[in-house]
C-alpha cells in the first residue's frame, strides 16, 4: 500500500530575513557565558523585521514586548512583566526592575525580543536593557530601523554588550516567490510578474504583500488563475501618494 505525500505550503521561514533573526537568536542562545548576549537585527520599515521576529520567538518561546510611543520606563519594564505572565507587577521602577531580572533569569535560554528599540534609546531607558542583560544573562534581540546601529554607538556601555549586528535584507525574488505561494496561493503568478512586484514594492515584504493581493483579486475578477506581466494592467502599491489624474 503506498500513500501519497501531502503538499507541504511555503511558510515565513523560507524568508531570508526569517532565516536571518532565528539564526541571530540562535547564536545568542549558543553563546559561551564569557560572551555578551545582546543582538541587534536592523532595517528599513516593511522588511519584515517583526515577522521575523514572531517567527523566532515562536520558536524559542521567546517574550516579546514593541516598545510604544508613549512608553516610560514604567510602561517598558510594565509589559516585560505582563509578556512573562505575572499577575501584578510592583508598584516601583526598582522593584519592577528586580522582578524583570528574576523573571528572566529564571530561564535564561528564553530570548526576549526588544521591537521599536530605537524608542528606548531615544527616550533614554535603553539602559535598562543593558542592565537586564547584565544581570539576568539572557539573550536579548533590539530590533530596530536602519539608524538603530548608530544610535546605541553613542551608548558604549549597551554597544559592548552587542554581540552580533545583523542588518535584514530586501527580499529577493527567491522571497518573492515564497510570499506569492503564500499570500496568492491559487493564483499562479508568473516570474516576470513577481521581479516587477518586487522592483515596484523596492524589495519590502510589506509592499510585496499589498501587491499579490491586488494581483490575486484582479486575476479573480477576470475569471483566470494564471497571471503575468502582460495580462496585469492595474497599479501598483509603491507607497508613495497616489498622482493625481487629469480630467479627461
Amino acid at each position: 500500500m503506498t500513500t501519497q505525500a501531502k503538499e507541504v505550503k511555503p511558510t515565513l521561514a523560507l524568508l531570508r530575513n526569517v532565516s536571518a533573526c532565528f539564526t541571530l537568536v540562535e547564536t545568542l542562545r549558543g553563546r559561551n557565558p564569557h560572551l555578551p548576549g545582546l543582538g541587534v537585527f536592523h532595517g528599513p520599515s516593511g522588511y519584515g523585521k517583526t515577522y521575523a521576529a514572531i517567527y523566532a520567538q515562536n520558536r524559542t518561546r521567546g517574550l516579546r514586548v514593541e516598545v510604544g510611543e508613549s512608553w516610560t520606563r514604567k510602561s517598558f519594564l510594565g509589559a516585560i512583566l505582563a509578556e512573562a505572565g505575572l499577575a501584578k507587577a510592583p508598584r516601583t521602577i526598582a522593584d519592577m526592575m528586580e522582578a524583570a531580572i528574576y523573571t528572566l533569569g529564571d530561564d535564561p535560554d528564553r530570548p526576549l525580543f526588544v521591537d521599536e528599540a530605537d524608542k528606548a534609546v531615544d527616550k533614554g531607558y535603553i539602559e535598562l536593557i543593558r542592565e537586564l542583560h547584565d544581570k539576568a544573562q539572557v539573550p536579548i534581540v533590539l530590533i530596530g530601523e536602519e539608524e538603530l546601529p548608530a544610535k546605541l554607538q553613542a551608548v558604549e556601555r549597551t554597544a559592548n554588550r552587542v554581540l552580533e549586528w545583523i542588518p535584514a535584507l530586501p527580499c529577493d525574488a527567491e522571497d518573492t516567490r515564497a510570499l506569492a505561494q503564500l499570500f496568492c496561493d491559487d493564483i499562479q503568478v508568473a516570474d516576470d510578474l513577481l521581479e516587477v512586484v518586487r522592483r515596484q514594492s523596492d524589495g519590502r515584504a510589506r509592499r510585496i504583500v499589498v501587491n499579490l493581493q491586488r494581483i490575486g483579486e484582479h486575476a479573480r475578477n477576470h475569471g483566470i488563475d494564471a497571471i503575468d506581466a502582460a495580462a496585469f494592467d492595474g497599479d501598483f502599491f509603491t507607497g508613495r501618494p497616489a498622482r493625481r489624474r487629469r480630467a479627461a
